[in-house]
């Protein structure tokens, strides 16, 4: 029996998976010279947010696109990493981008380039031939040095900073402040907003001063406060909401407060019967979470997977005072900490019972029989197995992630 043929976007999945061996390199100058070569589409976006920060990225550019859409422009959405489709990475007017706009705009972007460099550049094209009004561009990690840098945004947004990949961005919040705040530019808009380290929130302002950003604004408790309704749960979505509402307003905007109670954004406390998904994954994440909890009263049994690479004490510290049992797992790549040594950071954080479980369906059907709700957080990885097995949710062929941080290197 003969192999199927792969599709021509199953094939763009695999060139792409494929360019995962160059690693993640940082850097504006092959990235500037590979969009010229192709039209330079990212001069072609309309008017661009460019949204970076620790946390709260992905919320924030959901709540950006959904006040601009509610106030009738166009818009385009570019964001990483996907949960379960590649197609979620790139939205225009809140619809996913078909594989054939994908497949159409790869076949004129370099296949040498990284993995990242390529999937923007190929984002960028698609959203150009769109033709929208508005585009929100989310940077993929740091700002200073992120592929997503080249365009000159006339608004961009940090959302806040935390310790998150140190061994890239440096060991510091003022190392990792420098890094975000380099998609800040000379004579455009710049918003700061209340999503991270208090700390760094001078740091901020300090970088943005010295670019000489136009129109400075920083989110404060007053700020916060005049948020409307809002659809997301938690505290920290109203912090992320009003960077938001700041965006748009800084682009000259009215603010529709209908659109907030409207927004949605998968993997950010998502039910799914009686799962609750949550793509925490790093510290300030998972204390951001555990605050969630608490307010909403919700004690669950928390199925958990994490990225090895990532500071499985501090999230275990974070999330297990605020639930009933730990059940520890892996999501199906390479690049998961194994269960076992998971479990102990857990085991070491709480007199809960922890157990383990081989993947995510064990771990979902183990927890229900403790009792629900289940709540699976850790990984937005192991988020994407959820939504792919419990919603339904467009699953590619091809498991397709970044390639791992912490080889990246500076060009």
């Amino acid at each position: 029996m003969t192999a199927p043929e792969m599709s021509r976007y199953d094939e763009l999945c695999a060139r792409l998976y494929a360019a995962r061996r160059f690693g993640m390199v940082l850097g504006l100058d092959r990235m500037r010279g590979a969009l010229d070569r192709i039209g330079a589409p990212d001069r072609r976006l309309g008017q661009v947010v460019h949204v970076g920060g620790t946390n709260g990225k992905g919320s924030t550019v959901a709540m950006i696109a959904a006040l601009a859409r509610g106030g009738g422009a166009r818009v385009a959405t570019y964001t990483s990493p996907h949960l379960s489709t590649l197609r979620e990475r790139v939205t225009i007017d809140g619809e996913l981008a078909s594989e054939d706009a994908l497949v159409d705009a790869a076949r004129e972007v370099d296949p040498g380039l990284t993995f990242f460099e390529q999937i923007t550049a190929i984002a960028m094209a698609v959203i150009a031939r769109a033709g929208v009004d508005i585009t929100v561009l989310e940077v993929g990690l740091g700002g200073r040095l992120d592929a997503t840098n080249v365009v000159d945004a006339p608004v961009a947004v940090v959302t806040g900073v935390a310790l998150d990949h140190e061994a890239i961005l440096g060991g510091t919040l003022e190392a990792i402040a420098f890094e975000k705040a380099g998609i800040f530019k000379r004579g455009r808009a710049a918003v700061i907003g209340a999503s991270g380290e208090p700390a760094a929130v001078p740091v901020l302002v300090e970088h943005a001063r010295a670019a000489g950003v136009a129109r400075l604004t920083t989110v404060d408790d007053d700020a916060i406060a005049r948020v409307p309704d809002l659809a997301l749960a938690g505290a920290h979505q109203r912090r992320n909401a009003a960077a938001a509402v700041a965006a748009i307003e800084a682009l000259g905007l009215r603010v529709e407060p209908a659109a907030l109670a409207r927004v949605s954004h998968p993997g950010r406390f998502e039910r799914a019967g009686d799962l609750v998904l949550d793509g925490a994954h790093n510290p300030h994440g998972a204390r951001a979470l555990a605050a969630t909890l608490r307010e909403l009263g919700m004690r669950p049994v928390l199925v958990v997977a994490v990225s090895a690479d990532k500071d499985a004490r501090a999230i275990a510290e974070a999330l297990a005072p605020e639930v009933r049992a730990v059940v520890a797992t892996r999501y199906q790549q390479d690049r998961t900490l194994a269960p076992e040594p998971l479990a102990d950071a857990f085991r070491a954080a709480t007199s809960a019972p922890v157990e383990t479980a081989r993947d995510l369906e064990a771990a979902v059907a183990r927890a229900r029989e403790l009792g629900g709700p289940v709540l699976v957080a850790g990984s937005l990885f192991l988020v994407g197995e959820a939504r792919t097995r419990w919603l339904g949710a467009p699953t590619d062929a091809i498991a397709l992630a970044d390639p791992a941080r912490p080889g990246a290197r500076a060009r």
